[in-house]
């Protein structure tokens, strides 16, 4: 069973997906085709019945042309201060064990600097997933896989990788403690 609050989360988001899909004359075939989602998937997602994955939610929001905290109802409160305590990041955590800290959200420059954590046997998206952009990341913690393309990839405590972001990819924790990682996603799309 959905707690109430995620239930309320998940419509919300969906609900945001499909105005920014509809006010930009897109349709579902569109964006799947610019992620590599199901029509269905997309679909399930802006009615709130799926809880997507952090995977998802980028390549959802890049297909857009939206940043990923343009899909949620993140308040702070206007505020220009260059400063962003740890406490008033957003962050999202999946149903199926990972959670997204957005460190450094410089919208306006297209840069996202993310404290990731996957649980034991999670993965960022279920199937490889693109969208626009470039993307680098650091293992802190744990041991992780990411599939680029065709190629996969294991990367330990201080291993680093970089690949653009419209070559299918998907981080998968494949140890058997939870792994942490900073990635920096670079968008390059220009917003419609």
């Amino acid at each position: 069973m959905v707690p109430d609050e995620e239930v309320g989360h998940l419509s919300a988001l969906g609900a945001r997906c499909r105005a920014v899909r509809s006010d930009r004359q897109l349709t579902l075939q569109a964006v799947a085709d610019r992620t590599g989602l199901s029509q269905s998937m997309i679909s399930m997602v802006e009615r709130g019945r799926a809880s997507p994955s952090i995977g998802t939610i980028v390549a959802i929001s890049s297909a857009l042309g939206v940043r990923v905290g343009d899909l949620f109802d993140f308040d702070h409160g206007g505020q220009l201060d260059p400063v962003l305590r740890k406490e008033d990041q957003d962050s999202i955590s999946t149903r199926d064990g990972v959670t997204r800290r957005n460190a450094v959200a410089a919208a306006d420059q297209g840069l996202g600097v993310n404290f990731n954590e996957y649980q034991v046997g999670c993965a960022s998206a279920e199937e490889l997933l693109h969208h626009e952009g470039f993307e680098c990341g650091v293992v802190l913690e744990g041991t992780v896989r990411v599939d680029v393309g065709e190629a996969s990839y294991t990367l330990t405590e201080g291993d680093s990788i970089n690949y653009h972001s419209a070559i299918p990819h998907r981080i998968s924790n494949i140890g058997d403690t939870p792994a942490r990682t900073v990635w920096v996603n670079l968008e390059t799309y220009e917003a419609s």
